[in-house]
């Protein structure tokens, strides 16, 4: 269900101006999360709009669900895309990857430098680290205080 619900809600999305971040689907598909953004960020008024908006468009594509709630993705932002990684560079970031590396190491906290093709780089402790975007686990950024 995720994937099909990706596929009708990244170009309903991106029509109002808006980026699909994440989706989350629950409770056996009751209830679906939707995570949103925009450059400058997001309104509570902007999300009920699209909550509006979304809850029509599933009802006429036949997704069945419950409860739906459509957010921002807060300060701790997911990173999911080359494109995410791209506009976010310089920022710190966190992350886990799948599988340790040679020195038992799996998490990285540090500022992300950009990325090239599948390869991000995070600058960690003053040291470039090269980390491969299909080896992790999660990425997100690190809020500033």
């Amino acid at each position: 269900m995720a994937s099909t619900l990706e596929g009708i809600l990244e170009p309903t999305l991106a029509g109002l101006g808006f980026e699909l971040v994440d989706t989350q689907v629950s409770n056996r598909g009751r209830f679906v999360r939707i995570f949103m953004d925009k450059p400058g960020g997001i309104t509570v008024d902007e999300c009920a709009a699209v909550s509006r908006h979304l809850s029509h468009l599933l009802e006429v594509e036949g997704i069945d669900y419950d409860r739906l709630e459509v957010s921002s993705p807060g300060l701790d932002r997911p990173l999911r895309r080359p494109a995410d990684f791209a506009r976010f560079a310089g920022q710190r970031v966190d992350v886990r990857m799948r599988l340790a590396d040679a020195t038992g190491r799996r998490r990285y906290v540090g500022v992300l430098r950009g990325i090239e093709g599948t390869t991000a780089t995070v600058e960690v402790d003053g040291t470039p680290v090269a980390l491969q975007l299909e080896g992790m686990d999660r990425a997100r950024l690190v809020p500033e205080q």
